[in-house]
C-alpha cells in the first residue's frame, strides 16, 4: 500500500495534540500550544455548533494556512518543524534537589526555550491577529467545555436499548412481524415469500471483497467482529437500524445479513434468526448456502420437529441449491457442521457427508519426478532427537502465545551508577501511571464507541474488546519504548498498532477454540518425519504427511479491510499520546510539578508533503538512554523460529504455529492475489508450497567466532569499512551549529546545506545503527541454539524468510554469523569446493577458471591461516575481500579442515555458495534460445568464465547492465552510471553528465546487439502489458509451476481518508479493482516480474530435487547454498532443471493464456473497441520466434553457476 499522510493544513495543525475524540477542543496554552487533559470528550461537537465554530475559526484557519507556509520556508534550514509548542520536562542535575537544565539536544524550532528569529513586518502583523483571535478562541473553549460534561454526563444516562425487531419495507413481509403461529412454523413461509422486488439491483451483491466500498467492508468486519466478542444483540442493532433506513439499506450486502443470521444460529435463537431472513427478503436477495446452513444450524441446536426441516430443505432445493455442497463449500466448524447433520438426519437419516477425496497429485509435466512413487528418494532428516524436537516445540508455543520475545541488548552496558539506578526507577513509576491512564483513557473510549453503535453508526468498539484491556496497555507501552528517538511516521505507527493487535488476536482465538491442543497432537506426530532417532513406513514430503495425518484445517483469519486497519491503528495511537503524560519537573519531590505529553506532534517535510510524525519528548530519550535498560522486545512473529515451522499446505495454513502468516506477500490493502490462490486448483500450488517448506525447514546455528568479532568492534566505535555501523554520536558536526545573521547570502546557503547533510548522515548511522543492534542482539539471543527461518514468497513467486531482522538474505555481516546446523563431512571434494568459495567471496578471481581460483587459494595459505588466527591482529587479509566477513569465516572453515589429520572427514557446516552468472539475461538467451547471448552469460560451456560485463564495458556500467534486463530505462541506467563516474576520484568530474549520457547509449546499443533475442521477447513483453492494460485489465499469467500471478499497479486516484483527531490519515486503496490500471507501470513491470517468476520457478525446481536427493539446499534468489561436499551434486540438479525448464513452450503458454483471458469473446460492438481488441489479440499471438541454440549444452557449462 502507498500510504500518504497530509496535515489538512488547519485542521491538522487545530487537532495536534488536543485530547483525542475532541476535534474542536483546544487546549490551555494558545492556540497552537496545548497538552492533552486527563478527560476525554465522549463524542464530536453537534451539528448545531458548526457554523459558531466555522465563524470562530474562519481567520484562524486562513492565519493557519499561512503559518504552513512559514515552515515551508523554513525548511530550508530545518528539516522539522514543530508544530505544538512543546513544554520541557527537566531533568535533575546530578545531586541536585530540584530539576536541573535541559538535556544537551538540539531545541526544535517553536519549542519553549528556542532562540529568538528576528521578525519581518508580516511577521509581526500574524501574530497580533494570532493574539486577537486567540481571545475569541478562549471564550470558545469555555463553551465547547461545557458541552464535553453535557456530553459526559450523556454517556452516564444513555439507555441501552437495542432495537431487535425490524422495520420492513414490504407490507407483505410485514405481516410476520406479528405471527399468528410459532416462529418455527413461521420460517418455511418466510422461505417461500419472493424477495421484494427493487428498483435498482445493480451492485448489491459484490462477489468479492475488493468489489465492496469501504464503508461496506467496515460494516462486514463490524459484524463479523462482534460475532467474536459475543456482542451479537450490538451487531443485529445496527443491521436493523441500517435498514430501516433506505439510503442506509444499499450498503447492506447479503454476506452482512448473514453473518448475523449466523451468529443467532450458533445460539439457537429462532425469532431473531427469522428477524434477519425477513430483512433478507425485504432487501431483494435471495438466501443462500451460508442462510441455509445457519437455518438448518438453528433448527439441529433447537431440535426441530422434522416437517419443518423437511420444507426448509425442499425449499433450498427449489432453489438449486445442493445439499452436499453445504458441507463442501461452506466454511463451517467440524462442530457447525455436526449440528447441521443432525437437523438433515431427522428427515434423511441415510444422509451422510461427502467422501473426503483421496489426496490430489499435482500433474505437472515439471513436477512429476517430484512427486513419483516409484524410483530412489532419501528425504533428509534433521540431526535432533525426537524429545529434543518436541521440547523445542514447547518452547516455540510458549512464544508465540505470549506474541513477545524479550532479547538482551548487545550495546554496551552502562556502568552501575545512582544515576542509572533513580533514571530506572522513575522510568518504571511512571510506566506504572502510564498503565492505569491507558487503562482508563481505554474505557473511556470503549464506552463513547459503544453509544455511537447505539446511535446505529459503525464505530470500533468490537474490535476494542478482542483483546483483553491490560494486552492491549501492555502493547501500547511495548510500541512507546521502541520508539526511536527521531520519531515515527504517524501513519506507519498506526498500521503497525493496528497489525499488532490483529496478530494478538488470531493467537488468542486459537487458544481458545481449542486449536493449541490439536496442533500440539499433530505436531508431536509430526516430528517423527524429521527426528534423527525415528522412522516413517512411507518416506514422503512434509506436506503430504501433515495431510495424511488428517490435522483439521486452521480457522481462515482474513485479515481487517485496509479502512478498519487505519481507523483502528490510529485510534489506539491517538490513545498512546492521550494518556501518557510525564512531570515537566522529573526531580519535583512535592509532586506539583506540572505534566507535559510524552509524545508530541510535528510535521516533516517529504518532497512538497507534509509528513506526520509523533515524536517522543527530549526529556523522555535523554531518561531512556540514562536508565540504559538492557532488554529489547520483539514480536514473536519477527524471531527466528526454535522449532521446525508448519508445513505449509494452503495459502493461509503453513509457518508459524499460532501466528497468522500470508503465503504471498503483497502490497498493503490489495486482496486480488489472495483471491486467486484461494480460487486456483490446490494442486497448482503444490509446487510452491512443498518448495517454501523445504526452504524453511532448513536448520540454523550462530557462528559464535565471528559474531565475537562483530560484538567487539560494535561495543566500540563500529567500523563502517567493515559493515559494522558506527554510533550517531560519531557523525560529522556542522562547522557552524547557527547561521550567523552576518553572513553572506551565499554563505548562509552554504551553510544551510552542510548542516542538511550532517543531520541526513545522522539519521542515516541512526538507522544503521539500529538494524545492526537488532540483528547481533537477536544474534547473541540465539547464540548456541537450534532456529529456523519460516519462508513465504512475493507475488511474482520469490521466496523471502519471514523474520526480518535476522536472516540470509541480509548483509555481508549477516550471512558471515550463519551457518548450517546440520553439519556434512567434506568428503573428497569437499574441502577444494571451501577453497574456490573463499576465493569466490574474495572477488579477487572472478574472470578465472576453477583451477587457478584452487591454485590461487594455495598460494594464500598463510595469509588464510593467519586471518583465523589472528583476524584483529595479523596481516588482516580478509579486509580487502568483497565479502570480508563471509571471508572470514570460510578462513576460519578452511583453517579447522587443513589441520584436521583427516580433512575428508571433516565435518563442516559452512554454507558454499553457487552464483548465476547475470541469471535474468541467463533466462532471456535461453527463452530465445539466442546463441550469442548465451555464450556471453555462461549457458555455452567454455574454459574459462564469461563476463557479459566486460564484453560491453568497463566495471562503471555493470549496475545497468544487470538491471537493463529487468527493466531499467535509459533516464534510470544514466542515473546508475552518474553515480558511479562520481564515485571514481580520478575521473574529471566536469565530464560526468556528457560521459554518462555517452555510456549509457552505448550500453543499450551493445546489449541490442549481444542479446537480439533478449530485446525482441522484452519488446514483445512490453507491447502486449501495454494493450493490455489500454483495454483496462491488469498483467495476469501463471508461473511453469502453476502459481497465478497478478501486476497489483493501478492509478491510484482512489485516496480515502480517516479524519479527525491529531491529524487526518490520506491512504491510497489498492485494493480496489474498480480502479483503471497505471499504464506505464503494467508495461515497465511485466518483463522483470515475468523472469522473477522464471527465476523463482527454477529455484524451486532445484530445491525439490535437492531435498529429494537428500541435500540441505536454501537460496538467495539465483544464488543457491549447500554443503560444500553436495556442490557438485546441487551444480547437476541446477543445470538439468533450468533445461527441463526452458525446453517447455514458456512464450507459447503464455500468448495461449493471455489470448484466453484477455481477448474477449465475442468480439466487442464499438468499432474502436474492436479494433483494439484485433490489435491485442494479433499482438499476443506474435510470439518471438526462437534462435538455434541447443538447451542441452547448459548441463555442461562449468560456469552457468559458479
Amino acid at each position: 500500500m502507498s500510504v500518504l499522510c497530509w496535515g489538512r493544513g488547519a485542521a491538522g495543525l487545530r487537532r495536534a495534540l488536543q485530547p483525542c475524540g475532541c476535534p474542536g477542543l483546544l487546549a490551555k496554552e494558545g492556540i497552537l500550544g496545548g497538552v492533552c487533559g486527563p478527560r476525554r470528550s465522549s463524542s464530536a461537537s453537534p451539528q448545531e455548533q458548526d457554523q459558531d465554530r466555522r465563524k470562530d475559526w474562519g481567520h484562524v484557519e486562513l492565519l493557519e494556512v499561512l503559518q504552513a507556509r512559514v515552515r515551508q520556508l523554513q525548511a530550508e534550514s530545518v528539516s522539522e518543524v514543530v508544530v505544538n509548542r512543546v513544554d520541557v520536562a527537566r531533568l535533575p542535575e546530578r545531586g541536585s534537589g530540584d530539576g536541573g537544565p535541559q538535556p544537551p539536544r538540539k531545541v526544535q524550532r517553536g519549542a519553549t526555550g528556542a532562540s529568538p528569529v528576528p521578525r519581518s513586518g508580516w511577521a509581526q502583523r500574524l501574530e497580533k491577529d494570532k493574539r486577537i483571535q486567540r481571545m475569541h478562541m478562549q471564550q470558545l473553549e469555555v463553551n465547547l467545555q461545557m458541552q464535553v460534561q453535557s456530553q459526559s454526563e450523556e454517556l452516564k444516562v444513555w439507555p441501552k436499548h437495542l432495537q431487535v425487531e425490524p422495520r420492513l419495507l414490504s407490507k407483505q413481509l410485514a405481516v410476520f412481524l406479528a405471527p399468528e403461529s410459532s416462529w418455527e412454523e413461521q420460517l418455511p413461509r418466510v422461505l417461500q415469500e419472493a424477495p421484494r422486488k427493487l428498483r435498482l439491483t445493480v451492485g448489491r451483491a459484490p462477489s468479492t471483497q475488493a468489489q465492496l466500498s469501504g464503508q461496506q467492508q467496515k460494516l462486514l468486519a463490524f459484524f463479523k467482529c462482534c460475532l467474536l466478542t459475543n456482542h451479537l444483540p450490538l451487531a443485529h442493532h445496527l443491521l436493523v437500524t441500517h435498514h430501516s433506513q433506505q439510503r442506509k439499506q444499499k450498503l447492506l450486502t447479503l454476506d452482512m445479513y448473514n453473518t448475523v443470521m449466523l451468529g443467532w444460529a450458533r445460539q439457537g435463537a429462532f425469532r431473531e434468526l427469522v428477524y434477519v431472513l425477513l430483512m433478507v427478503k425485504d432487501a431483494g436477495l435471495t438466501p443462500d448456502l451460508l442462510s441455509y446452513a445457519a437455518i438448518l444450524q438453528c433448527m439441529g441446536r433447537r431440535g426441530q420437529d422434522a416437517g419443518t426441516i423437511e420444507r426448509c430443505l425442499k425449499q433450498m432445493s427449489q432453489e438449486g441449491l445442493k445439499l452436499q455442497a453445504l458441507f463442501t463449500a461452506v466454511p463451517l466448524s467440524e462442530e457447525e457442521q455436526a449440528t447441521v447433520l443432525k437437523a438433515v438426519h431427522k428427515v434423511k437419516p441415510t444422509f451422510s457427508l461427502p467422501p473426503r477425496p483421496p489426496p490430489a497429485v499435482n500433474t505437472s509435466k515439471l513436477l512429476r519426478a517430484v512427486y513419483a512413487k516409484d524410483g530412489p528418494v532419501s528425504y533428509p532428516k534433521l540431526h535432533l532427537p525426537l524429545k529434543t524436537l518436541q521440547s523445542l516445540f514447547e518452547k516455540q508455543l510458549c512464544v508465540e502465545l505470549a506474541s513477545k520475545v524479550c532479547v538482551v541488548s548487545v550495546e554496551k552496558p552502562a556502568l552501575p551508577s545512582k544515576e542509572v539506578t533513580h533514571a530506572r526507577k522513575t522510568l518504571q513509576t511512571l510506566r506504572d501511571h502510564w498503565e492505569k491512564a491507558l487503562c482508563r483513557v481505554l474505557q473511556e473510549t470503549k464506552n463513547h464507541l459503544e453509544v455511537e453503535v447505539h446511535k446505529g453508526r459503525f464505530s470500533l468498539y468490537p474490535f476494542l474488546c478482542l483483546l483483553d484491556e491490560r494486552e492491549v496497555v501492555q502493547m501500547l507501552l511495548q510500541v512507546l519504548q521502541a520508539l526511536p528517538a527521531q520519531g515515527e511516521s504517524f501513519t506507519t505507527l498506526a498500521r503497525e498498532l493496528s497489525a499488532r493487535t490483529f496478530s494478538r488476536h488470531v493467537v488468542q482465538r486459537r487458544r481458545l477454540s481449542g486449536q493449541v491442543q490439536a496442533l500440539e497432537t499433530y505436531y508431536r506426530k509430526y516430528l517423527h518425519l524429521l527426528a534423527s532417532d525415528t522412522k516413517v513406513p512411507n518416506p514422503c514430503l512434509p506436506r503430504q504427511y501433515w495431510e495424511a495425518l488428517g490435522a483439521p484445517e486452521a480457522l481462515r483469519e482474513q485479515p481487517w479491510p485496509l479502512p478498519v486497519q487505519m481507523e483502528l491503528g490510529k485510534q489506539l495511537a491517538e490513545m498512546l499520546v492521550q494518556a501518557t503524560r510525564m512531570p515537566s519537573s522529573l526531580d519535583n519531590r512535592h509532586g506539583s510539578s506540572r505534566l507535559v505529553p510524552v509524545l508530541y506532534h510535528v510535521y516533516s517535510f517529504r518532497n512538497v508533503q507534509q509528513i506526520g510524525i509523533l515524536k517522543p519528548h527530549p526529556a523522555y530519550v535523554q531518561l531512556l538512554e540514562t536508565a540504559a535498560e538492557p532488554t529489547l522486545t520483539f514480536e514473536a512473529v519477527d524471531v527466528p523460529m526454535l522449532c521446525p515451522p508448519l508445513p505449509w499446505t494452503s495459502p493461509h495454513t503453513g509457518a508459524f504455529l499460532l501466528s497468522p502468516t500470508k503465503l504471498m506477500r503483497t502490497v498493503e490493502g490489495a486482496t486480488q492475489h489472495q483471491e486467486l490462490l484461494e480460487t486456483c486448483p490446490p494442486t497448482a500450488l503444490h509446487g510452491a508450497l512443498d518448495a517454501l517448506t523445504q526452504l524453511g525447514n532448513c536448520a540454523w546455528r550462530v557462528n559464535g567466532r565471528v559474531l565475537d568479532l562483530v560484538l567487539q568492534l560494535f561495543q566500540a566505535k563500529g567500523c563502517p569499512k567493515l559493515g559494522v555501523p558506527a554510533p550517531a554520536s560519531e557523525a560529522p558536526q556542522p562547522a557552524e551549529a547557527h547561521v550567523p545573521q552576518s553572513a553572506a547570502p551565499a554563505r548562509k546557503a552554504e551553510l544551510r546545506r552542510e548542516l542538511a547533510r550532517c543531520q541526513k548522515l545522522a539519521r542515516e548511522m541512526h538507522s544503521l545503527r539500529a538494524e545492526a543492534l537488532y540483528r547481533l542482539s537477536l544474534a547473541q539471543h540465539l547464540r548456541g541454539r537450534v532456529f529456523w527461518l519460516p519462508h513465504n514468497m512475493d507475488f511474482r513467486g520469490r521466496t523471502y524468510p519471514c523474520p526480518p531482522h535476522f536472516n540470509h538474505l541480509g548483509s555481508d555481516v549477516a550471512r558471515a554469523l550463519l551457518e548450517f546446523a546440520q553439519g556434512r563431512p567434506l568428503g573428497p571434494h569437499g574441502l577444494d569446493w571451501l577453497k574456490i568459495h573463499l576465493v569466490n567471496l574474495t572477488g579477487f578471481k572472478k574472470r578465472e577458471p576453477l583451477r587457478k581460483r584452487l591454485a590461487f587459494a594455495e598460494e594464500v595459505m598463510d595469509d588464510i591461516l593467519d586471518s583465523a588466527d589472528q583476524p584483529m591482529t595479523g596481516r588482516k587479509w580478509w579486509m580487502g575481500a568483497e565479502e570480508p566477513w563471509q571471508t572470514l569465516a570460510c578462513c576460519m572453515e578452511v583453517a579447522n579442515a587443513v589441520r584436521c589429520s583427516d580433512p575428508a572427514a571433516y565435518v563442516s557446516h559452512l554454507p558454499v555458495h553457487q552464483d548465476g552468472s547475470c541469471n535474468g539475461l541467463q533466462h532471456y538467451a535461453a527463452l530465445g534460445r539466442d546463441s550469442v547471448g548465451a555464450a556471453s552469460v555462461n549457458l555455452e560451456p567454455s574454459d574459462v568464465p564469461q563476463d557479459v560485463y566486460s564484453g560491453v564495458a568497463a566495471q562503471v556500467v555493470k549496475q545497468t547492465v544487470m538491471t537493463v534486463v529487468y527493466g531499467v530505462t535509459r533516464y534510470g541506467g544514466r542515473l546508475q552510471i552518474e553515480k558511479r563516474l562520481r564515485e571514481l576520484t580520478d575521473f574529471p568530474q566536469e565530464f560526468v553528465w556528457e560521459a554518462s549520457h555517452y555510456l549509457v547509449r552505448q550500453v543499450f546499443k551493445s546489449l541490442q546487439e549481444m542479446f537480439s533475442g533478449t530485446r525482441a521477447i522484452q519488446h514483445w513483453l512490453t507491447e502486449s502489458a501495454r494493450l493490455i492494460s489500454h483495454m483496462g485489465s491488469v498483467v495476469e499469467w501463471v508461473t511453469p509451476l502453476g502459481i497465478p500471478i497478478i501486476q497489483p499497479y493501478r492509478l491510484e486516484h482512489k485516496v480515502k481518508q480517516v479524519r479527525g483527531g491529531i491529524q487526518s490519515i490520506t491512504y491510497i486503496h489498492n485494493g480496489d479493482i474498480s480502479q483503471k490500471p497505471n499504464t506505464r507501470k503494467q508495461k515497465n513491470g511485466f518483463p522483470p516480474n515475468f523472469i522473477h517468476s522464471l527465476d523463482s520457478s527454477h529455484m524451486m525446481l532445484t530445491a525439490l530435487h535437492c531435498y529429494r536427493k537428500g541435500l540441505t539446499f536454501v537460496s538467495v534468489h539465483d544464488c543457491y547454498w549447500t554443503h560444500a561436499a553436495d556442490v557438485a551434486v546441487m551444480n547437476q540438479v541446477c543445470r538439468e532443471q533450468f533445461v527441463c525448464l526452458h525446453s517447455e513452450p514458456i512464450l507459447e503458454d503464455l500468448s495461449r493464456f493471455l489470448v484466453s483471458r484477455f481477448c474477449p469473446n465475442p468480439t466487442p460492438r464499438k468499432i474502436s473497441q474492436c479494433w483494439e481488441a484485433s490489435q491485442l489479440k494479433e499482438t499476443l499471438q506474435a510470439v518471438p520466434k526462437p534462435g538455434a541454440f541447443d538447451l542441452e549444452r547448459v548441463k555442461h557449462s562449468t560456469y552457468f553457476f559458479s
